[in-house]
């Protein structure tokens, strides 16, 4: 059988995402470039091969049809199935049927019904950059910055991740964020809540990546209200990772462990109490 490749001679077809990508996407574990990760989450049955050639501005086109011709021999795209075509012969002689009073006040009850629900659901990944396996030496202590300013669900974060052992520092505003990531220890790693009250999670992660101490330092972002192009953003910014709220606890233990190399299974609740040691 021949090798699946990408037609582009006009541009105009539409790829859609394997389930193997959507889990992909929703693993909080990827070996995947950041090039074939920005194509997967552009990917979206919609949007053509040009549009995306377009879109892109860190890959140049080329490379983009280069990437996506991978994808889709790796099986992580396919073609996006056409709509079915409508036969609109005597489409205007068909009577009209008014519906009753009682049949709109119904569709607009479920019609706001679906909107609401949308609303809350938006666009939902979870994703984070796998890094080069860690050992931890006895007695050495991974820190981590949470930053969020709902107090309840950072009261939860720091409880959790010190239950795996962490050592974790929080802030919610722009006063706090400056201290807690420039106090030393410098931090392992960074939870960055994207809408806080005075500051830009964006701007941070910009600032964070311009850094000359700090520019190397792996940052999760996190957020409730996720798009395509936010999760981009962050990604493109220099995120480590993306997790769209909400989140159960293990899900994000799962990406904070994956990029800072440390093993995923319980016994890394204590990563230096080996035997033997």
């Amino acid at each position: 059988m021949a090798a699946k490749s990408l037609a582009v001679a006009t541009g105009q077809e539409v790829y859609a995402l394997t389930k193997k990508a959507n889990d992909e996407l929703r693993g909080s574990d990827t070996a995947l470039s950041p090039a074939e990760i920005e194509l997967l989450i552009r990917t979206d049955g919609k949007t053509t091969v040009q549009q995306i050639k377009a879109s892109v501005r860190s890959i140049p086109g080329d490379a983009v049809v280069a990437t996506l011709q991978a994808l889709l021999r790796g099986g992580w795209i396919q073609a996006a199935p056409k709509p079915d075509a409508i036969d609109t012969a005597g489409f205007f002689d068909l009577p009209v049927r008014r519906p009753s009073a009682q049949a709109v006040s119904k569709a607009k009850t479920e019609a706001a019904n679906g909107v609401a629900t949308l609303d809350k659901q938006g666009y939902y990944v979870r994703i984070a950059r796998r890094a080069a396996k860690r050992t931890l030496a006895k007695g050495e202590t991974i820190t981590v910055v949470v930053v969020e300013d709902e107090a309840i669900l950072a009261k939860f974060l720091r409880q959790y991740l010190e239950f795996e052992g962490f050592e974790v520092r929080l802030a919610a505003n722009r006063k706090e964020i400056v201290t807690e990531i420039t106090r030393s220890p410098a931090p392992d790693l960074v939870l960055l809540d994207v809408m806080l009250p005075d500051a830009d999670g964006f701007d941070i992660l910009l600032k964070l990546r311009q850094h000359a101490t700090l520019k190397s330092v792996p940052v999760i972002m996190m957020t409730a209200k996720a798009t395509r192009d936010a999760v981009l953003k962050g990604l493109a910014g220099g995120a480590n990772g993306y997790v769209t709220k909400p989140f159960d606890a293990d899900t994000l233990i799962c990406a904070v462990k994956t990029v800072l190399g440390l093993p995923k299974g319980p016994a890394s609740r204590d990563p230096w109490s080996q035997a033997g040691a």
